[in-house]
């Protein structure tokens, strides 16, 4: 079950991005574009559970008596979470870009990313705790249910601001804008680089292909794409505007190109900063299983369930360090930290929740070893699953770190015309990072011993001190990358947040 969810989570990661690059921009700012689908999955689950010839009948004899699912259940099922992964995907990452755009303050953009991700993650607390006991304890249609009238109220609340949002202006992909911008300066490669400053190159005709006109020859990085906006005989329209757009770019499209190539590297070095926490998701429920889970006289931690600390810590962070961490910061540098510095300090603490991990799963299986439980197939260590705690409190600081400071930081730091997706790369690390994830513990599984079925007899420890070294490596890169990066849309504390930030 939690393998499922887990599954989904990052399939619907990937849709966010990819589904919201393929489609125009003027779709993403838009309420029909954000919502129903998230809607219409949560509320067809709830029918499955409503209606008894959408659901299999249940066993009322011998289990083998029991009728199986009907194509239509089963059409209807998938439907309905298809249509809830696609809803999340194109929500939860499209609401952050279009609550910034509500903002023209930085500082209030950032901040707004801070209460952003605390809204989020403590809605998680809540789905896997309230939502999960009332599925378990109550009826499954009551849960799924409720999830469905939360949807709707969000979705009513959303629209009755509808007329007072802020709406980017519509417009086609962006992307096609940047492909156009590979193909012109491959086609245009033996071209000689002008020499004769501003006026050899396009910059626009009266908005026809892009409202961003400049003033000023394009950057000497990356050289070889100024080719795209040089000017050829043929190519622009005597009225100005462009007649061949494979051949010919404006300035402003090859230095959105350029922008984004060097924002790829820091990009990059989230991927592996993502990896190890989903390792850690699928790990620390296998230690879980093997635990003691009580907690009271009549209440154990469901395996699953223990992951819900990762959340609780993320939902709280933001507040505390905004609050104490951010001024102490300030007084002691004159400044408050950058991006770049704050998701530095995510890649810090997510390290050293790795390395809490082995040493407590160390201890795990000293104390299977002490009482010769490594032969016995799910046997229970006799250890408190609160030992857990730890590593997933620093994990989930750490998230509060990194991820408001990667959604900030790619939303400032985009092109204009980029902006609207910029933070979908969020949503891309996160797909990617639980797909690498599964591949790396099905790889430890293939070549090595740590991971047999029975973790009492294996070495998960080392899986721990692996991902220990693959952050350390991670890190070393980051620090070369943002060293090397330099902002181009926000300047020293331009880009910074905190609760003086107004004064």
């Amino acid at each position: 079950m939690q393998s499922t969810v887990l599954q989904l989570q990052q399939n619907s990661m990937l849709l966010c991005f990819f589904g919201l690059n393929i489609v125009p921009i003027s779709w993403l700012d838009s309420p029909p574009m954000i919502l129903p689908g998230d809607v219409r999955g949560i509320v067809l689950l709830a029918l499955t559970e409503t209606f008894n010839t959408l659901k299999p009948q249940p066993c009322v004899k011998e289990p083998e008596l029991c009728q199986p699912t009907s194509k239509l259940q089963h059409a209807i099922l998938y439907t309905a979470i298809a249509l809830a992964t696609i809803g999340v995907g194109g929500t939860r990452y499209t609401m952050a870009t279009m609550g910034a755009n509500q903002f023209e303050n930085r500082k209030n953009q950032a901040t707004f990313f801070n209460w952003f991700f605390f809204t989020l993650y403590t809605a998680t607390v809540v789905s896997f705790t309230a939502i999960v006991y009332v599925e378990d304890n109550v009826s499954w249609r009551l849960g799924f249910g409720l999830c469905a009238i939360a949807n709707l109220i969000g979705m009513v609340i959303f629209l009755c601001g509808a007329r007072f949002y802020r709406f980017d202006k519509p417009q086609g992909s962006p992307f096609v804008g940047l492909a156009r911008v590979v193909v012109a300066s491959a086609r245009k490669r033996n071209l000689q680089h002008s020499s004769g400053g501003s006026k050899d190159y396009y910059y626009g005709h009266g908005g026809v292909t892009d409202d961003l006109v400049g003033s000023a020859t394009p950057s000497s990085s990356f050289r070889f794409l100024n080719r795209a906006a040089q000017k050829i005989e043929g190519d622009i329209k005597p009225d100005g505007s462009i007649g061949k757009p494979w051949r010919q770019c404006t300035v402003q499209q090859v230095e959105d190109f350029k922008t984004l190539i060097r924002i790829l590297p820091v990009w990059s070095t989230t991927i592996f900063l993502g990896t190890p926490v989903a390792v850690q998701y699928s790990l620390t429920i296998l230690q879980a299983l093997t635990m003691d889970r009580q907690i009271a006289p009549h209440f154990n931690i469901p395996a699953g369930s223990i992951l819900v600390i990762v959340f609780i810590s993320t939902a709280i962070s933001p507040t505390v360090i905004d609050r104490f961490l951010w001024p102490t910061w300030q007084k002691l540098t004159g400044q408050f930290p950058t991006f770049l510095q704050r998701i530095g300090l995510g890649h810090v603490l997510n390290i050293l929740g790795m390395v809490v991990s082995a040493l407590v799963e160390s201890k795990r299986l000293k104390i299977a070893k002490t009482h010769h439980l490594q032969d016995q197939l799910g046997a229970i260590v006799p250890m408190l699953a609160l030992w857990l705690f730890p590593q997933l409190i620093l994990v989930g600081i750490g998230e509060a770190f990194h991820y408001p400071g990667q959604v900030a930081l790619f939303y400032q730091e985009f092109p204009v015309s980029l902006r609207s997706t910029s933070t979908t790369m969020a949503a891309l690390i996160i797909g990617i990072s639980f797909y690498l994830g599964t591949g790396v513990i099905n790889l430890i599984q293939k070549v090595t011993r740590w991971l047999p079925d029975n973790i009492n007899n294996g070495k998960l420890e080392n899986v721990y001190w692996m991902l220990v070294v693959v952050g350390v490596l991670n890190f070393g890169y980051y620090l070369v990358c943002a060293s090397l990066y330099k902002y181009q849309n926000v300047e020293g504390a331009d880009c910074n947040s905190g609760p003086d930030s107004e004064k």
